[in-house]
């Protein structure tokens, strides 16, 4: 089951084609990474996905249901640019807000009881927001976005300005609420994250998506048959191109990475080694980062 499916969607500014044709499904419970460099389009998307505007054709579907005015009750969106009113305290905006978003007074209470004692921020509540720190309105953001309980939640760079026990903090919450079911739209630059984060990504350049699919499927479609070898002994002078089983890549610290030939079999690397006296300790497949990915797609699409 899909939490979200995108069907050819098209929004155009004037002459310019923000979002071109993009189809893809968000399976619901997972955290899916929304990636891309600037002006690829993803926020363009967001906003269409918010109902902030509208595609110009196409069809989107929320939890089995077109989208609709009704859906973004149903949806938490934290934006990269954060809508805090600076001078408004932090109890009143955060009650005013999810109000806003349909939660009874009971249930606000609720909800603002049990953020507030979670965050360990009881003393905040009559703060005005433009006292706090850039990470601590962050956290204040972040309990404005989820205090709905949202099925789809939004996130756009959500550890800006974040110190790391503050980021942490906010990772375990993000991972508690995906395994509780919360389907999440985690959009960054930063590709360390969508390695530790991410269930499945698409990658959005020019308008279009390039790329989809599970984190793990995706490395696997681009790996390069390479190894590393860590080792003891002396390596034979004639390592490389024997027989094109692998080629030499590095070789440091008595470890070996290496480039299997097309067609090759591993166990002929490891038995070419061990006949030549070298003494295996690990042998491990590299696969390549998401960031070596992204760079490689936005590159073989900029022509197109």
């Amino acid at each position: 089951m899909n939490i979200l499916r995108l069907e050819q969607v098209v929004k155009s500014y004037g002459d310019f084609r923000a979002v071109d044709n993009v189809s893809f499904d968000i399976p619901k419970g997972v955290v899916f990474g929304m990636l891309g460099p600037n002006g690829a389009g993803k926020t363009s998307l967001i906003r269409i996905i918010t109902n902030i505007t509208k595609a110009d054709s196409g069809q989107i579907w929320l939890d089995g249901e077109p989208l609709n005015s009704r859906h973004p009750e149903q949806i938490g969106y934290m934006p990269e640019e954060r809508g805090l009113y600076k001078k408004m305290k932090v109890g009143e905006q955060l009650t005013y807000l999810a109000r806003l978003k349909g939660l009874s007074a009971v249930q606000t209470k609720e909800a603002l009881a049990y953020w507030f004692k979670r965050f360990d921020i009881l003393d905040w509540w009559d703060k005005k927001v433009d006292e706090l720190s850039k990470g601590m309105q962050q956290k204040v953001q972040f309990i404005v976005t989820v205090l709905h309980k949202p099925k789809l939640l939004i996130l756009d760079e959500p550890f800006s300005g974040l110190d790391p026990i503050n980021a942490n903090l906010i990772e375990a919450e993000i991972r508690e609420l995906a395994r509780n079911g919360t389907s999440i739209i985690f959009s960054t630059h930063r590709m360390e994250q969508v390695e530790e984060m991410c269930d499945h990504i698409v990658l959005i350049n020019k308008g279009r998506n390039v790329l989809e699919g599970r984190v793990t499927d995706v490395k696997q479609r681009f790996k390069e048959n390479l190894f590393s070898i860590g080792y003891n002994g002396s390596l034979p002078e004639n390592l490389p191109g024997a027989d094109r089983f692998f080629i030499q890549k590095n070789n440091e610290n008595h470890r070996l990475t290496v480039q299997v030939a097309a067609g090759a079999d591993t166990n002929d690397v490891l038995r070419y080694l061990i006949e030549h006296g070298v003494q295996i300790g690990s042998f491990n497949e590299i696969l390549p980062s998401i960031s070596e990915i992204f760079i490689r797609r936005v590159n073989e699409t900029v022509g197109n």
